[in-house]
Parts: C-alpha cells; structure tokens; sequence
C-alpha cells in the first residue's frame, strides 16, 4: 500500500462514494461535442450551445455521481458560476486540449495552452484528468512519458490527485483501429508502462477484445490482468459504447479489481438534442437511473482506492513539515 499526503487522500475521497469506488460522470467533451450538437455543420455550434448542454447534464446527475469530469472551456468555470454542482459531487477538472497532433500513427498529445494544474487547483478542483495518446512502439512513445512525468510532478507539488487516460492507436498506417488481442495487449503494456512512471488514479479502455460476448473468459482474464498490471487504482471508461453494454463491462471489471467507472456517452448520448423538452426529459428519467444504477454496482462491486492508498498518521507537529512555502 502507497501512503499519500493528506491532501491528495482526501481529494481522492471528495472523489469517491462513500464505500470507496469512483461513480464518475465524464462531460469533458468538445469536438466529440460539437458533431453531436450539429453533425452537419459542428463548427457552427457556439461555446454557449456546449455549455448550456453541460450545466443541463450536470444540473440533472451530479447529484447521482461521486464526481464529475469537466473542460476548463466550456464546462468547469460555467458550472461552478451557475452553482449547478451539487455539493456532495467531487470535481475534476481537464488538462488537455482536444484531439491530437501529429500524424495519426504518431499522435502528439497536448496540454491545454495557457493551463495547469496549478491553475485548476486555484479554481478548486479535487483532481486533474490528462488524456494521452499512447503506444509503446511508437516514435512519440518517449515524448508522452516525459509529459505524463511532468503533470506527476506537478500534481505532487500542489497535492492535488492525477487521473491518466491513455487511449491507444494503431501504429500501422495500414491498419485504422486496434482490434483483438493486440488491443488488449497494447491496452495491458500501457496501463503497466504509464503507472510505473506516475499517477493517482487510471482511466482506462475496457481491456478485453469487445467483440466476444460477456460469457467469454477472455472478459474476465483481461480485466484481471489489467488489476495485475495497474499500479493505481483503475476505473472504465465507456467509449461511446451502449449503456446496456458498458454497465456489462462494468460488472466485470469491478469483480475482477476496477475501483469504478468514468462514463460518459453511455449515460448521456441520448441528451444530445437541441430540443430542450425532451432533453430534460430524457436526462431525469433514462439518464437518471442508468446513473444510480451505475453508482450502486460500484458501491458493491468496486474495489475502494484505500486498499491502494493510506495517509501517514499524524500529531501535534505535523502541520510544521508538511511542504515548505516555497514549493
């Protein structure tokens, strides 16, 4: 077990439900966004359009959610404005920017310019969340190590949690997506390369071949081997799957050591419509209960992050060592 300070264990804690896991509600979206909002013309949707989308979505689940995960963009700053948080719900708050640079089998992946971390741990985050693009074969491979070690150390200077989500790519311009096996395998490699150089927690793809069914062993020996090969606790994100799929893919994993969930699209793609009526009816009903129903499979199946963290104990003295002020 790895002792922590204080500050991130009790951040971790603002985090999670009250028996340990992460019920974590992903609204961090922005192209992803814009084509939802206007599939035809995305580049026509107004900052406004996404924002207004977001405080409806948080408005209506946060309370249902241990967490939610914003953009400093379009979400975070005008969630808390419109004090649209619900107070028992953790925030988490995005460094990076959208896409990648690059060339797709090299993809380069970047920090929001004029943002960091000390900048959302003013803002009052409990977290920061940093996607990367990753494979350990690829030329960019080193550059993405570097920066995953430089957002570790700047999360330790400021004693705010790191959340990594590393997604991974094909490096075979012959070869559009990662499928099988070598998805799994390339998913697994990653997981145990980027924890071992830093992070708090691991937002991750579901690390089985998705194409074999739930009764398949495979689901199972994945995600225990992705329990294996993660140093910090690990929680599933959706990647736009059905919700229907994903809570499967949930249960699996948290049997088999995942310390929760970070959905997104699979609670909320429904919303995505610029009728107002029908997204407030769809977001407290549907959205609502996959929500609860999500939070209470992690409630009893997630492992909590204090079987991976503990905080040293303190006395009357511990206060005079904990950091200096010129950190």
């Amino acid at each position: 077990m790895k002792t922590i300070t204080p500050g991130k264990f009790l951040n971790l804690q603002r985090c999670a439900t009250a028996n340990g896991g992460f019920s974590i509600l992903a609204l961090d979206h922005r192209n992803n966004l814009r084509k939802a909002l206007n599939p035809e013309a995305p580049d026509q949707v107004k900052g406004k359009d996404m924002s207004d989308f977001k405080l409806d979505v948080t408005g209506a689940l946060s309370r249902h959610a241990s967490a939610m995960l914003l953009d400093p963009e379009v979400g975070a700053f005008q969630v808390i404005a419109r004090r649209a948080l619900e107070r028992s719900c953790g925030l988490i708050v995005a460094l990076d920017a959208t896409g990648y640079g690059g060339e797709p089998t090299a993809r380069e992946s970047r920090i929001l310019p004029e943002w960091s971390v000390r900048k959302a741990k003013l803002m009052g985050a409990n977290a920061v969340k940093l996607l990367v693009y990753y494979h350990p074969m690829s030329g960019m491979a080193a550059e993405v190590e570097a920066l995953v070690a430089r957002v570790d150390e700047e999360c330790a200077r400021y004693d705010l949690p790191f959340i990594l989500e590393p997604l991974v790519y094909s490096i075979d311009p012959q070869v559009k997506k990662l499928t099988g096996r070598e998805r799994s395998e390339v998913i697994l490699q990653t997981a145990a390369r980027l924890t071992a150089i830093g992070c708090d927690v691991l937002k991750v793809e579901f690390p089985a071949d998705t194409q074999e069914t739930t009764e398949s062993p495979s689901w199972q020996e994945a995600c225990a081997e992705m329990t294996k090969a993660s140093r910090a606790p690990w929680v599933l994100l959706s990647a736009a799957v059905d919700y229907d799929t994903y809570l499967k893919q949930v249960e699996t994993a948290c049997r088999q050591g995942a310390s929760g969930i970070a959905s997104g699209r699979a609670v909320w793609s429904e919303a995505v419509t610029n009728d107002p009526q029908a997204r407030a009816q769809f977001l407290n009903t549907d959205a609502r209960a996959r929500m609860q129903q999500l939070t209470s499979t992690v409630d009893q199946l997630a492992v909590p992050y204090w079987q991976y963290y503990q905080t040293a104990e303190s006395d009357e003295k511990t206060y005079l060592a904990y950091f200096d002020e010129s950190d």
